[in-house]
């Protein structure tokens, strides 16, 4: 069942890790078991902590999908009644990059990660990170539970 009910960057930072500048969602627009969809004008933010000499690289919108990601877990886990156990990044595969800069699109991103597999903390998920119709990067990321 998609909930498309409105979360935004409070409850997001509850959720994951991350805080304050470096929470880079804004909202999540939808989710199910499956997916979650979200949205953000942090790319255009001259204070992103991610921003080097003034420019946001497009290699960033991989942590974008992987706090989607997160996020994901955090709400699938919520809804189980738990809290999501605290995972890691632990590799990147297959990642396009159709842009060099984030800074520059002038537009919202939308942030969309599919779990392909897995469970809690121990899984795969897809990344596709655009702004309107156009793909600004694709990833496929493993999260790994932290032991």
């Amino acid at each position: 069942m998609i909930r498309e009910v409105a979360i935004h960057k409070a409850e997001i930072r509850a959720l994951i890790p991350h805080s304050d500048l470096m929470c880079l969602l804004d909202e999540v627009a939808q989710w199910d078991e499956q997916s979650i969809t979200c949205t953000t004008n942090t790319h255009r933010d001259p204070v992103n902590p991610l921003r080097r000499g003034g420019c946001l690289s497009a290699v960033h919108a991989f942590e974008y999908g992987a706090q989607a990601a997160a996020v994901h877990g955090g709400l699938r886990a919520r809804s189980a009644g738990a809290i999501a156990a605290p995972g890691y990044l632990a590799a990147l595969r297959d990642g396009r990059l159709c842009a060099s800069r984030l800074d520059v699109i002038h537009l919202p991103l939308r942030i969309f990660a599919n779990r392909l597999f897995g469970d809690r903390a121990n899984c795969v998920y897809e990344c596709l990170v655009s702004a309107a119709q156009v793909v600004v990067a694709e990833v496929r990321i493993t999260i790994l539970e932290r032991s």
